[in-house]
């Protein structure tokens, strides 16, 4: 993670040694640098070239309890962050790494390596509405039909197109992106993250909700297996 009005880098594992992202070390992260440093911008990115981050290992998240309500705090976390946040995306992001980076206010990719998409139509993965809320608040209905329903694997010209980013290439970029939009500006106020809150207030409900979703389908199912009997 980087804050480029101080000059800051952080060092975080995004991702475990067994490739599944670490949604709790990425919180600790942003409740250090709020707390701890001027507000500007944060700026996450991969230090493996080949991607910013392929997501979930599935059987790790299945297995580890309370894993996906750290991953969806984490979403809901970053959607109402009180700094402007950058995703900085040097590679592929699929599944749980492309959630990961449109709940970033703005994404910048690499233009000659990597695909945006959201593969679970490919091996059979359900997706909740904790996980398809901020794809529906920001993309339009033809993108997301193609992201949901095709498994369309976006190309850096198309994700551009298709105002998924809203840059291409490096770290030039990034910054540039920075400076043009004032972003280091932003958060000055004090209200950035309440406006965040309110533009995304859907998306946050789900993420928030989703717990008490698990256990009321729980109930009903255990209601409807009693009638069953």
């Amino acid at each position: 993670m980087a804050s480029p009005a101080g000059k800051t880098l952080f060092s975080i594992p995004i991702k475990s040694s067994n490739g599944s992202l670490c949604p709790d070390a990425v919180i600790l992260a942003l409740d250090i640098i709020e707390a701890r440093y001027p507000h500007g911008v944060v700026i996450t990115t991969s230090g493996i070239t080949k991607f910013y981050s392929n997501g979930l290992d599935l059987d790790h998240a299945m297995s580890t309890p309370g894993y996906y309500a750290t991953l969806y705090k984490l979403f809901a976390r970053l959607a109402a962050y009180p700094m402007p946040t950058v995703a900085w995306l040097n590679g592929h992001a699929f599944a749980g790494g492309f959630m990961l980076a449109m709940h970033h206010d703005y994404r910048v990719f690499n233009p000659s390596r990597g695909y945006l998409c959201l593969n679970e139509l490919d091996f059979g993965a359900p997706l909740k509405p904790a996980m398809l809320g901020i794809f529906e608040a920001k993309l339009s209905p033809v993108s997301y039909r193609s992201l949901i329903l095709e498994a369309h694997r976006f190309t850096a010209q198309e994700a551009l197109e298709q105002q998924m980013v809203d840059k291409l290439g490096g770290w030039e970029e990034v910054v540039a992106l920075v400076e043009e939009r004032k972003l280091t500006e932003r958060s000055k106020s004090g209200v950035y993250g309440v406006l965040k809150q309110e533009m995304y207030r859907e998306v946050i409900a789900h993420l928030e909700g989703h717990e008490e979703r698990v256990k009321k389908d729980a109930a009903d199912a255990e209601k409807l297996e009693k009638v069953a009997q």
